[in-house]
């Protein structure tokens, strides 16, 4: 766990794709997609909060703060994330960095927040995101509360890109491999859905494979 890192999740889209509504309360697995997304993330973080426009009742049975856009017209994942570095400001000074996953992706690395964190201290920039096969995600990365003012400034003045406003301050990637599945898997429309079934599945039976291999390892190092 990061003991100085605030996780955040991304909720709070318009989800039009999906033909509307919350796209982390749809199902996968048999059960909501948002907890996948919290079951890999809260490990790995001091705290969480959801990023989420709307009646926060909604998400009660989750027991997390629910931190709404501070800026109207839904201006995008940007504004999530400036919901969250104020959030952490006011309520966690404690904890200087922010990590931003969205709520569709339920197969974030559980070990992103270590290595995006290692990514930006390798590179000497105050920024990192994840990147697979060649291509970044830039909703998915590491930020600095110290930074907020000028997030905030620059979405003020019409900024939406998150990798134009991160290309600023200068911005690491950490990279993924996508074998078995891409980590960074997201379930835009109702057909991905489908797709994530299927790559639930394929992760699962690896994960089962891999433990199967080191407590073979282990009992064989056991054996006399």
């Amino acid at each position: 766990m990061k003991a100085d890192t605030l996780g955040i999740v991304l909720a709070g889209g318009l989800a039009r794709r999906m033909g509307g509504g919350d796209k982390p309360l749809r199902t996968l697995g048999g059960r909501p997609m948002l907890d996948h997304v919290i079951a890999r993330l809260a490990p790995q973080v001091a705290a969480m909060v959801l990023n989420a426009n709307g009646d926060p009742a909604r998400f009660a049975p989750y027991a997390l703060p629910v931190v709404a856009d501070g800026l109207p017209d839904h201006p995008g994942p940007l504004a999530g994330i400036l919901a969250a570095l104020d959030w952490a400001a006011a309520h966690r000074p404690d904890l200087p960095w922010i990590v931003s996953v969205p709520g569709d992706s339920p197969f974030i690395p559980r070990d992103l927040v270590a290595r995006l964190h290692a990514a930006r201290q390798e590179a000497g920039v105050p920024l990192a995101c994840a990147r697979s096969d060649g291509q970044a995600h830039p909703p998915i990365g590491l930020w600095p509360v110290a930074l907020r003012e000028d997030l905030r400034a620059a979405l003020l003045a019409g900024e939406r890109k998150i990798d134009r406003w991160t290309a600023r301050h200068g911005c690491a990637h950490a990279d993924w491999p996508t074998d078995p599945v891409d980590p960074f898997f997201n379930a835009n429309a109702p057909e991905d859905l489908a797709e994530a079934e299927s790559l639930l599945a394929r992760l699962q039976s690896a994960d089962r494979d891999a433990i199967g291999t080191e407590q073979a390892s282990v009992e064989e190092r056991a054996t006399p």
